[in-house]
């Protein structure tokens, strides 16, 4: 854009039943145009019967001045009210002229057909299918990534997966660290309302160990993952498919979902349930601090207490689900990466669709597992 270029502006002035319009400054589409909506509104709430443009300060113009003019001729047209073109340049009177030389043919205008509900209802149906059908297919290719790396045929990179496992652990303890043990001082500060009413505070140490170990450190080191990491590899993969990238590696000959996805796969499936682990460790030594500042019992106690409370099965249990966390997360993450479309905006959309969709699946599956875990008697 020029820099000596003047700003585009619209002033209105209304009287004896004119509606005036002062167009100053450059109308060039690199200059800054204008919002020109509130001209059309207020001339549909004025009374007037006619409209006159002024142009005596009007600098450059372009097409994007004949545009606002022709959607103005238009929209008087309809009112059946007179516009004065006389003040503008000759070049935008012929085009305008030229513009409105010959009618508009009936129907040639697309007009916005309102559906029923049953339409409505058979769209979104199909659109659910074609979204399952491409989840399936997308689970299918890493099913075969999978295998292909355990027979040692995978095509990635070392030092990828090697940087994945850092960004998706190491770089992650600090908001783990805090979220587990604030969750835990929670838990025990529930536990300690509730139990200590009935003369039971040593059982906050059993209601924070369980807790923590069976349910909340892998749930919430799964969502905490979900946001940080699905979004992140939304967002490189997006950003990726945006710039082509994805497509040079299959014209190259090399599996995307071997390159890409697998690594991911992988660092997640390893990394969160450590990071469960170390968010259990946080969450009980968060409900600890509560319980020995308020009960009255000692670290012995409350450490003996939460050895006895929680066995090797509650153990497993938790970290079975945060391996299927990881899973999820990194498959919501990836996908929606992959599938985004061929735009910024696109890549804003996967990364949203990338964590609602993980969080979404973590808590499914959550109760899923639960189900299973009662019936098996876990």
């Amino acid at each position: 854009m020029n820099s000596s270029a003047q700003s585009a502006e619209i002033r209105l002035e209304e009287k004896q039943g004119v509606f005036g319009i002062h167009l100053l400054g450059d109308w060039v589409i690199e200059n800054q145009l204008p919002d020109t909506e509130f001209v059309f509104e207020k001339f549909a709430s004025s009374k007037t019967n006619s409209i006159d443009i002024n142009t005596h300060h009007l600098g450059d113009w372009d097409s994007g001045l004949i545009v606002f003019l022709a959607k103005l001729r238009r929209l008087a047209d309809q009112e059946m009210v007179n516009v004065n073109l006389s003040a503008l340049p000759e070049g935008a009177q012929r085009l305008l002229k030229l513009a409105f030389a010959v009618e508009e043919r009936e129907g040639a205008r697309k007009q916005a057909k309102k559906e029923n509900i049953f339409t409505r209802a058979g769209k979104g149906f199909l659109n659910t299918l074609d979204r399952s059908q491409s989840l399936l297919t997308f689970l299918g290719e890493i099913t075969q990534s999978f295998g292909r790396f355990i027979r040692g045929k995978a095509t990635y990179q070392r030092s990828d997966l090697w940087v994945t496992i850092q960004e998706t652990g190491a770089e992650a303890f600090p908001i783990v660290s805090l979220i587990a043990f604030l969750v835990g001082a929670i838990l025990a500060f529930v536990g300690v309302v509730q139990l200590v009413q009935f003369g039971a505070g040593i059982y906050v140490a059993d209601l924070v160990a369980i807790g923590v170990v069976r349910e909340m450190g892998a749930i919430m080191t799964g969502i905490i993952m979900a946001g940080r990491t699905g979004a992140a590899f939304a967002a490189q993969l997006g950003t990726m498919k945006v710039n082509e990238e994805i497509d040079a590696l299959t014209t190259m000959g090399i599996d995307p979902i071997d390159f890409l996805v697998l690594p991911k796969l992988l660092a997640l499936i390893v990394m969160l349930p450590l990071l469960s682990i170390y968010a259990n460790f946080l969450g009980i030594l968060g409900g600890a601090v509560v319980s020995l500042a308020i009960l009255d019992v000692s670290a012995y106690q409350y450490a003996v207490q939460t050895i006895y409370s929680v066995d090797l099965v509650d153990f497993t249990g938790g970290l079975f689900k945060a391996i299927v966390y990881g899973i999820l997360i990194a498959i919501a993450g990836c996908r929606c990466g992959i599938e985004c479309g061929n735009s910024a905006a696109a890549v804003g959309l996967a990364t949203t669709a990338a964590v609602v969709s993980g969080i979404v699946a973590i808590v499914l599956s959550n109760a899923v597992l639960n189900v299973i875990y009662t019936v098996l008697g876990i």
